[in-house]
């Protein structure tokens, strides 16, 4: 509950002020940046997410390895986070300050889990669908997931959209099980 309380306010927050500097696109891949550098490079993470690691010693070391690659905003975001020992939060706020400059440009994120990898054209087919249904254009990131047996999940926000076998022949047991 807090972890998503935290990234909201925080992500609103940022934001708010990069829509009134028009810097949404600019601060989203400065971010999105941090987040991977921090995916990536274990010691940087490790350090920073330390508890014995002093706020000024954090501080001093994202200030020596960003100040370079980030806007004075971003960077001062980010210290302000170490600040207030909100750190931890960062892949959080960033989900979150995505999730609303997507929102903004009329983008929705959409999860498809197939059994078999799907070719172009039934992707193209897919994502028109999507459209369809929410009005909005569609991010589609694909997986392939062999334990579905056969059909899609397609995960839209809080939508799931079933297709699977799996789940087909699930319903089927349990309307044969309520037969007999």
């Amino acid at each position: 509950m807090l972890k998503g309380a935290v990234g909201s306010r925080y992500a609103q927050a940022l934001f708010d002020i990069a829509s009134g500097q028009d810097k949404v696109d600019q601060w989203q891949a400065e971010l999105e940046g941090v987040v991977q550098t921090l995916e990536t490079v274990r010691e940087l993470s490790r350090a920073l997410y330390h508890p014995r690691v002093t706020t000024a010693e954090k501080r001093d070391l994202l200030k020596g390895v960003f100040a370079s690659a980030l806007s004075g905003t971003t960077l001062n975001f980010i210290c302000l986070l170490v600040d207030r020992h909100r750190e931890l939060f960062l892949p959080d706020i960033v989900a979150t300050y995505v999730a609303l400059a997507d929102s903004r440009r009329g983008l929705v994120e959409a999860n498809v889990d197939s059994a078999l990898e799907l070719t172009a054209a039934e992707k193209d087919r897919l994502n028109t669908i999507m459209e369809k249904i929410t009005c909005r254009k569609v991010r589609a990131r694909y997986r392939v997931e062999p334990s579905l047996v056969g059909g899609v999940v397609v995960r839209m926000g809080d939508r799931v959209l079933d297709g699977s076998l799996r789940t087909r022949l699930a319903r089927l047991a349990d309307r044969l099980k309520a037969t007999s």
